[in-house]
């Protein structure tokens, strides 16, 4: 059978594949019943549906006529890089890394550093934009996170709080 979408195709492929190793993962805890759910249940149940969503985005894929086969273009491994290097560094600000001697920086300037990093992955960067978001998305986590839900992590670096 021809892939007529090859986007389509391998993105319900990947739908499908990680959908079924959640619900054989979650086959591992105890499913329990509908009304009485055990700890297997909801990751088995959402397992299922992603794998039966995957398999219906592929089974279009290989029926649905598309002008142009919908090829699949080159990796982008910009974008790629700086998302992957964003989320570490947020990891090694919050929580720093003392086999290296990094203190944990806090919150805020995690939020900082993973808004800065990750918009270098887009095509523009304006810094006066990035800047703005930065302090939007920490006034916000912090209200969130520290204030609301009472989260017991470190907020400012550590040589500042002491």
């Amino acid at each position: 059978m021809l892939i007529k979408s090859q986007k389509d195709f391998f993105s319900g492929l990947m739908f499908a594949v990680i959908g079924a190793s959640f619900a054989y993962g979650a086959t591992s805890y105890s499913i329990g019943s509908g009304g009485r759910m055990g700890p297997g249940y909801f990751p088995l149940l959402l397992g299922v549906i992603l794998a039966i969503l995957g398999s219906a985005v592929m089974f279009k894929a290989l029926v649905v006529e598309t002008p142009d086969g919908d090829k699949i273009g080159k990796w982008a491994f910009k974008p790629l890089v700086f998302i992957i290097a964003a989320n570490l560094l947020f990891g090694i600000l919050l929580g720093g890394l003392p086999s290296l001697g990094v203190p944990p920086m806090g919150l805020i300037a995690a939020i900082f550093g993973i808004t800065i990093v990750a918009s270098l992955a887009g095509d523009d960067f304006r810094l006066k934009e990035v800047i703005i978001l930065s302090v939007v998305l920490s006034i916000g986590s912090y209200l969130a996170f520290v204030v609301l839900l009472k989260l017991q992590f470190p907020v400012w670096p550590t040589f500042i709080t002491g």
